[in-house]
């Protein structure tokens, strides 16, 4: 019997073109799991993230899941800052696993990831998961998963938990300093490129907008973008920086005389205002999607947003307008 129930499994995985990496932690089926939402907001029918969290609770605790808060991925992976406080909270809950969902137009993706124990959240990119044309066929054959494993999960919420974390109250808000920093001309500014292993923003590859996006895609895009960072920074930056394409612990940075690190976060203008404790706008425009930088002093963790508020939709502009307040 055990075994039939497993061909069915198998023959419905490929029926239905389910992508899986990397394999289930087992520590799914024994512990607390935090769950992650991303929506496409033109995917159809119109859903939120919450609704979109109503309609997976049932399939994730059917795996076996103990899914004990759910949150929208945007806000979470704003800043490595704003990441590092969640990451504590997680810690104080004793979360071992983090789930993310993530609802594109024409795919629905689940993925499973241990907790990392750190403000990265999760260890790597290369996850198991599960991802099909709709909710429906995404989440059936994820409650599948629990068919031949037993889950110590036991006492399990009915209903999905919408929980936040106050910024204005958290270490995060209180790092970030609305000046510039001092030594610029002494000190190495270090450059990350997005996707490369020296981008610490793990979260962000499986935002609706980011997810599924080919190799060939992301390459050419990271060329782009150092082209483009390159072109800006010649005109506005007279100052020693040093292209961080390789993960390095802040201390061989620090002997390689890289005390600054220039950081790219992007959200919605209001969510982004308030995670670095500043008051948002009340128009309507606070609810688009800009680019933010600031500078990350690694000596004495403090990150400088500059004296003036300078987010923009276009990253360029937004980059542009940052440093040119650095000489303010």
């Amino acid at each position: 019997m055990k075994y039939n129930i497993l061909l069915i499994f198998i023959l419905l995985l490929n029926l239905q073109q389910v992508s899986a990496q990397g394999s289930l932690p087992q520590s799914f089926f024994d512990g607390k799991s935090i769950v992650f939402v991303s929506t496409d907001p033109g995917s159809r029918p119109i859903m939120t993230w919450e609704e979109v969290a109503d309609s997976v609770h049932h399939s994730l605790v059917q795996a076996g899941a103990d899914p004990v808060a759910y949150f929208e991925l945007e806000k979470v992976a704003l800043s490595e800052a704003v990441q590092a406080d969640y990451a504590k909270s997680f810690q104080n809950r004793l979360v071992k696993n983090i789930i993310l969902v993530t609802r594109q137009k024409n795919q629905m993706s689940i993925h499973v990831a241990p907790f990392s124990g750190d403000g990265k959240i999760i260890p790597t990119t290369a996850l198991f998961g599960v991802s099909a044309a709709d909710i429906g066929a995404t989440t059936s054959q994820f409650a599948l998963i629990g068919q031949n494993q037993p889950s110590q999960n036991l006492l399990v919420l009915d209903v999905p938990e919408f929980l936040s974390i106050n910024s204005s109250q958290t270490s995060s808000s209180q790092k970030f300093l609305a000046a510039n920093p001092l030594n610029l001309d002494v000190f190495k500014l270090g450059i990350t490129i997005e996707g490369s292993s020296a981008e610490t923003g793990l979260l962000s590859y499986f935002r609706y907008d980011m997810y599924g996006k080919s190799p060939n895609t992301i390459l050419a895009e990271q060329a782009a973008q150092k082209s483009g960072i390159e072109q800006v920074l010649k005109q506005s930056y007279p100052y020693q920086i040093e292209w961080l394409t390789e993960a390095k612990t802040e201390q061989e940075l620090i002997r390689d005389r890289v005390q600054f690190l220039l950081i790219k976060v992007e959200g919605r203008e209001a969510d982004l205002m308030k995670s670095m404790g500043l008051e948002p706008n009340a128009d309507p425009s606070a609810s688009r999607i800009v680019v933010k930088y600031y500078i990350k002093l690694l000596v004495r963790d403090e990150l400088y947003i500059g004296p003036e508020w300078d987010a923009d939709t276009d990253w360029r502009v937004a980059l542009n307008n940052f440093l040119e307040n650095l000489k303010k």
